[in-house]
């Protein structure tokens, strides 16, 4: 009977970690750039026997690419294929992110809304509009005509799935993701930009609704489970007191 409380307990956890990784996905469905997350369990095995519950295996970022939406943005700019933008913070810190909404600041870089610049891209002070083609090339219009001031390279990890995430839609790199290597966009088979494009989160609201329906038929079942133990428990005790 404890071993039929602890399946149940654990079984409980897991479907409680599943709603809090599915309730993030939904809260961050209309963040453009956002990668939603799956979380992942295993049975504890038995000696010989029947499974003793269930534990949590963590949770992956799946990367699957979001729907391409045109933007109002003046530097907006998405990835069509695998990559990531690679930022900095100024002070050595690097980051990676499908989110391509920038804006441009006084010092002529190109931040998101976290404050992390587009690396290797600054627009001159003079530059009225700019814009990227599909190669990376970064153009800008000023009065004295368009000219080229930077080419944008996109960086890809040899095992995505590995990055550390530290923030809704910043990555890290990690001894398990590979090092970053910077690519040229436009390349036979490679990752293209789209200017005046951003990619929209890869949450489905429809999907992760029925998700998180189907985790808290989950939780239930198993609260059930873990009462009518302690009911089993409490009469086991009775008999024996009796």
């Amino acid at each position: 009977m404890n071993r039929a409380l602890y399946a149940a307990a654990t079984g409980m956890a897991a479907a409680q970690t599943n709603l809090d990784v599915i309730s993030d996905n939904l809260a961050n469905a209309d963040v453009a750039g956002f990668k939603g997350a799956t979380a992942t369990f295993a049975e504890i095995g038995g000696a010989g026997g029947p499974g003793l519950g269930t534990v949590s295996l963590g949770e992956h970022i799946v990367f699957t690419q979001g729907k391409l939406m045109k933007s109002g943005g003046p530097f907006d700019v998405a990835i069509d294929g695998p990559g990531f933008f690679s930022l900095d913070d100024g002070r050595g810190g690097r980051a990676y992110s499908r989110d391509g909404s920038f804006s441009r600041c006084a010092d002529g870089t190109l931040r998101n809304a976290q404050g992390w610049r587009l690396s290797g891209v600054r627009l001159s002070a003079d530059a009225l509009s700019a814009s990227v083609s599909g190669d990376g090339s970064v153009s800008v219009t000023s009065p004295g005509g368009t000219r080229v001031v930077a080419h944008l390279r996109l960086a890809e990890f040899p095992a995505p799935e590995r990055l550390r995430a530290i923030g809704n839609t910043l990555f890290a790199q990690t001894p398990q993701s590979g090092p970053a290597r910077l690519v040229a966009p436009n390349e036979e088979n490679g990752p293209r930009v789209r200017f005046g494009q951003l990619e929209q989160s890869n949450v489905s609201i429809v999907e992760a609704m029925m998700q998180i329906l189907t985790a808290q038929r989950a939780y239930e079942a198993n609260a059930k489970g873990v009462q009518a133990a302690d009911e089993m428990l409490r009469i086991a005790d009775n008999l024996s007191r009796g």
